[in-house]
């Protein structure tokens, strides 16, 4: 019954009640969630190595400070809701929006075409196999996916306990999770897994940085085609 109700609520909030996401986002963090997302900037290449895409891109928020910095930016996500939630805002900000609806498991991007990809606080699509399989595929060689998958107050008192309540109602994980199980979660062949925390004053954020990294045979292979069409 409550993860029914859970999913309620997760339909009500990305989709019939998208307009209410900010002031959510805003309260169950303490008002600490915008800078937790800017946490993925500093795991970034830079501005000049290409486009980064945003997997499940919200309210829109990342896109404005990504853009800001000087990024080549799109974005995905699922509900239409937040695309147009999104849109709004980066119009306000006179930002093109090059937004796209669909699916992190069938992302509609060309092969190496992307320089890095960022989540925040993505849900369980980030862990599927054939997200990770996307990832890697469109990844460039030696691109990058910034995943921020879980923060959480170190503070003590009323304030938050209550959010770490509101959390567990939500079935979002507001606990530390050990490395070695984000290691086991992110376990796409060609991609390499780094597990960071990013201390914030009374707060923390737990990222994952998975690099593609091409393997030895590849790279043969890939030589081997560069100087077949040489000749």
């Amino acid at each position: 019954m409550l993860n029914r109700i859970r999913r309620f609520g997760f339909r009500l909030l990305y989709n019939e009640c998208a307009f209410a996401y900010d002031v959510v986002s805003h309260v169950v963090s303490l008002g600490r969630w915008r800078n937790w997302q800017r946490c993925v900037m500093q795991f970034l290449p830079e501005p000049n190595a290409g486009v980064v895409l945003e997997l499940a891109h919200g309210a829109g928020d990342l896109q404005v400070d990504l853009t800001k910095a000087g990024y080549r930016t799109a974005g995905l996500d699922l509900s239409r809701a937040m695309g147009r939630l999104a849109r709004r805002k980066l119009t306000k900000q006179g930002i093109g929006a090059a937004l796209i609806q669909g699916e992190a498991a069938c992302l509609p991007v060309p092969s190496n075409s992307i320089a890095a990809l960022v989540s925040t606080f993505p849900t369980a699509f980030i862990f599927a196999p054939k997200t990770q399989s996307e990832i890697e595929r469109v990844l460039k060689p030696e691109g990058r996916a910034v995943i921020l998958y879980s923060a959480l107050m170190t503070r003590t008192g009323i304030l938050a306990t209550a959010i770490r309540s509101l959390y567990r109602l939500t079935g979002q994980t507001y606990t530390r999770i050990p490395d070695s199980e984000i290691r086991r979660l992110f376990h796409a062949p060609g991609l390499t897994v780094e597990a960071h925390t990013v201390h914030l004053g009374d707060s923390l954020a737990q990222l994952v940085v998975l690099r593609n990294t091409p393997n030895e045979s590849q790279s043969r292979r890939d030589i081997s085609l560069e100087l077949a069409r040489e000749s």
